[in-house]
């Protein structure tokens, strides 16, 4: 082969193909060089399929370059070459950067825009040692041991759609991105079901109720810079910790008036009380779409990556159903599978209950957030904020469960129940057996006052369950102190292969 064939076969296949039928989305090199550092990227595989025309890098770009200084894996798939579908030379090149991340310990950032296996190279893409199985085996591999992010640019679909889900991450792209086993028509086919894309599998579908995503973007360059911004709050592999910043002030440091009502009645959101507690601009949400009567996210506390695990008072008076007992199991794994100190803002009624989460299994999707809390060994630490009832308050980590500290704004109050729901309860006979409505108002108002003194925070702090009584002024520095001074934690050797949680 000449020099000039090769450098038009090199020419070829950067050129790949024409990415103007997609308007709306940006050549898949163009989103490379947007998520990676200035002249950062080294390339493997760019001829693969070279001699077959249409088949640009066989519709993947792989190598490694750098984020903020940080090496990382890259897969982005190539829309405009067989719309990004799989081949065998598509999963050989995914498998090798894979293999390499984890040899190297690697963070990978995928950039999905994929239709899924090429049905023309069936023997190639699916049935064998190195075909697409082998990339999902890898993934889980990678799982807990390297961070994984994925943008979901355009389609992931059929068998692929699990790429996304065994990443730590996944941002989508709104009118472009979607997840799916089956399309519309192919369902249709199978259950006689109609539906469209958007319904099936879209963006916001995906992180709003089915909670696959994390976050839905209006463009390709947002999504890439969120999860360039994500990648930052989170070490290089297990075995690193996050960077340390410089401290910043809050974004809000005024505590006058009553950022967390007295009333236990009263709702408001607790990110009120965040944006008071960790450094200006750095509290990152994730699925914020989805359960919203828990909020999770990543933050910096003086200058110190932490997580947060938050019941938001606002949505369903901060109770916790299926999808938060999910959405909190699955940020707190994140946390500690990384290094990251774990913080718990109680405002708690306790776990929903009723005929339709009993069905759905609450007990079930309880306890998967208690083991996930339980078996955490980052530094945790728990403010109860207001009030803190129930099985919530266990599953937001009670002291049994083995937080660092456990505080206490004025405002809190622990118990097993609200004081007007416990005399209720307790006293459910002698109510009944009183006849003068006075005398039974009265009866009760004073039994309300005997349980809220059992569950005061006076109680409470005198015999030892919260460590410390502090006032919202004080909360940050509080625990800014407590963390640093957590910074020698270290994890236990393991007794045993690993628990059998509850699915």
């Amino acid at each position: 082969m000449t020099d000039n064939s090769l450098n038009k076969l090199l020419e070829r296949s950067k050129a790949a193909g024409d990415p103007s039928r997609w308007p709306n989305k940006m050549p898949v090199r163009d989103r490379v060089a947007l998520l990676l550092d200035q002249d950062s990227f080294t390339e493997d595989g760019l001829l693969a399929n070279a001699l077959n025309e249409g088949y640009a890098a066989d519709g993947v770009i792989t190598g490694i370059g750098s984020i903020f200084g940080r090496s990382v894996a890259i897969i982005a798939h190539d829309f405009s070459i067989k719309a990004g579908s799989w081949g065998a030379l598509t999963c050989e090149k995914q498998i090798r950067i894979l293999e390499r991340a984890y040899e190297d310990l690697l963070p990978v950032v995928y950039l999905v825009d994929s239709a899924g296996g090429r049905l023309t190279d069936q023997m190639g893409f699916f049935p064998g040692r190195r075909g697409a199985s082998r990339i999902f085996s890898l993934q889980v591999a990678l799982s807990g041991r390297v961070p994984q992010i994925c943008c979901l640019l355009g389609p992931s679909a059929a068998g692929g759609a699990y790429m996304p889900a065994f990443t730590d991450w996944v941002g989508m792209v709104e009118g472009n991105a979607s997840m799916y086993l089956a399309s519309p028509r192919v369902a249709e086919k199978v259950t006689g079901e109609r539906s469209t894309l958007e319904e099936m599998g879209g963006a916001m579908m995906h992180a709003s109720v089915s909670g696959c995503g994390d976050e839905v973007f209006s463009q390709d360059w947002e999504l890439i810079a969120a999860a360039r911004l994500l990648l930052s709050y989170l070490p290089q592999s297990y075995e690193s910790e996050p960077a340390l910043n410089p401290p910043v002030e809050p974004k809000v440091t005024d505590w006058s008036g009553e950022v967390v009502p007295s009333d236990p009645g009263v709702a408001y959101d607790i990110r009120d009380l965040i944006l008071r507690l960790v450094d200006r601009d750095t509290f990152f949400e994730i699925k914020a779409h989805w359960a919203k009567e828990m909020v999770t996210g990543l933050a910096r506390l003086g200058g110190r990556v932490v997580g947060l695990v938050a019941n938001q008072p606002e949505v369903n008076s901060g109770a916790i159903f299926v999808d938060s007992a999910d959405k909190a199991a699955r940020f707190i794994t994140l946390c500690d599978a990384y290094n990251i100190p774990l913080i718990f803002l109680q405002d708690v009624p306790g776990f929903m209950v009723g005929v339709d989460v009993e069905r759905q299994g609450i007990i079930r999707h309880g306890a998967k957030m208690i083991a996930a809390m339980a078996s955490a060994e980052v530094p945790k630490f728990t403010v109860i904020v207001r009030k803190a009832y129930a099985a919530g308050y266990y599953a937001m980590c009670a002291p049994g469960f083995g937080p660092r500290a456990t505080l206490a704004l004025p405002t809190a109050m622990i118990g097993t129940m609200a004081p007007e729901a416990s005399a209720n309860a307790v006293y459910a006979g002698k109510l009944a057996d009183i006849e003068n409505d006075n005398e039974r108002e009265l009866f009760l108002a004073e039994k309300i006052i005997e349980q809220s003194s059992e569950s005061s925070l006076v109680h409470m702090a005198s015999g030892l369950v919260v460590d410390a009584v502090i006032d919202g002024p004080q909360l940050r520095s509080d625990l800014i102190h407590r963390i640093k001074d957590a910074d020698g934690w270290h994890r236990h050797p393991q007794s045993r292969h690993h628990p059998v949680f509850p699915v």
